[in-house]
């Protein structure tokens, strides 16, 4: 079995290293399995891109297909221009894709229309929103999809629900755990611990990057403020967008609580979410990882793909708006995290079932 496996942005990476690994695993068993591994270059910032490719060990690409950036449909139309010249240059028996970026449908769109068979993994999680770009790139890529893994008995119901064949939908875990899994050991303080005078628990981690959150200056500003005033003598460590950043235009001398870093690489960034006292987000993935690390986590979002985080996990919605943040946060410091559990398989070995189907088939 040949395996083309696309990567095109740093979710994508934590999520193809495990896989890649009991790829070898099965191999140095002696099974009849090769991948070749293409880099569409969606992200190429080194921080978003190349520290991870050194830090999980994923092996060098075959292809970097370098499309960089650009508006929604150019970034698509130049992944899929690129990646049908490499398909047609280096057929294989399966393309598989990985998330929800645009690197996962555009490739899965060109995999179809050349009868290749699509491998979706991550595949049935919903928002519901449909103003979200990874939304439409979920439900794009799951219409064409052959063999469907899911990282929750959720994800399976919403596929069955749009029609997917039974048979096809394999509810495996959550290959984003496996890399936490495998690097827990390995994860390290980054090197401005020691400058901000860094502690177990005195300080909150701060990611945003969805373009509601972060596109003009003036709300990101005062979001930005509340939380400065919100979290009293904790420090917000903010591992800040290039793109973010330049929203701000050096505009934060007012912030007293908020540093500002660059964009971490995994094993820095991991230790700075299990160190921490808290982490607020807009990220989905970022609450998976907190669920197992049993760090609260609040969600600045009205809806979540990842409903597990919240029914099972530390993960708190708390809507968009600086007001239901304050709400939220303050019944959290009164009367502290209301549950804490790890969703079923999510056990570090998804990974290895998911080449163990796909050997099956």
């Amino acid at each position: 079995m040949k395996i083309t496996i696309i990567a095109g942005a740093r979710p994508n990476f934590i999520k193809i290293a495990p896989i890649i690994k009991a790829i070898k695993k099965k191999q140095s068993e002696g099974a009849t399995i090769s991948y070749r591994l293409v880099h569409t270059g969606q992200h190429y910032d080194k921080n978003l891109s190349g520290t991870f490719f050194e830090e999980l060990h994923i092996p060098h690409p075959n292809v970097n297909l370098g499309v960089k950036s650009g508006s929604q449909a150019e970034q698509t139309a130049a992944i899929m221009i690129a990646f049908e010249k490499e398909l047609i240059e280096n057929p294989c028996d399966l393309v598989l894709v990985v998330g929800d970026v645009n690197s996962t449908m555009a490739c899965a769109i060109v995999a179809k229309k050349m009868n290749v068979k699509v491998t979706h993994v991550e595949a049935g999680i919903r928002s519901g929103d449909m103003t979200m770009p990874e939304e439409i790139n979920r439900i794009v890529t799951d219409s064409i999809t052959d063999y469907f893994f899911t990282t929750s008995t959720w994800a399976s119901e919403n596929l069955l629900k749009y029609g997917a064949v039974p048979s096809s939908i394999h509810f495996v875990g959550n290959v984003m755990i496996d890399t936490l899994y495998q690097n827990l050991n390995r994860i390290l303080a980054p090197a401005f611990w020691k400058d901000y005078a860094l502690e177990k628990n005195n300080y909150i981690v701060l990611t945003l990057h969805r373009p509601s959150n972060v596109d003009e200056e003036h709300s990101l500003l005062l979001l930005l403020k509340g939380i400065d005033s919100m979290v009293g003598n904790k420090k917000v460590i903010f591992p800040i967008h290039p793109r973010t950043k330049a929203v701000l235009n050096k505009n934060t001398t007012h912030l007293k609580n908020i540093f500002f870093v660059e964009p971490q690489g995994y094993l820095n960034f991991m230790y700075l979410i299990q160190n921490s006292f808290a982490v607020i987000t807009d990220s989905g993935g970022i609450s998976e990882e907190t669920t197992v690390l049993g760090i609260p986590c609040f969600t600045m979002r009205t809806t979540t793909e990842r409903p597990e985080t919240v029914e099972i996990g530390t993960n708190k919605l708390v809507g968009i708006t600086i007001e239901n943040l304050t709400t939220e946060f303050t019944k959290f410091l009164e009367k502290g995290m209301s549950k804490k559990g790890i969703p079923e398989l999510w056990d570090g070995k998804a990974s290895e079932r998911i080449i163990e189907i796909l050997l099956s088939k």
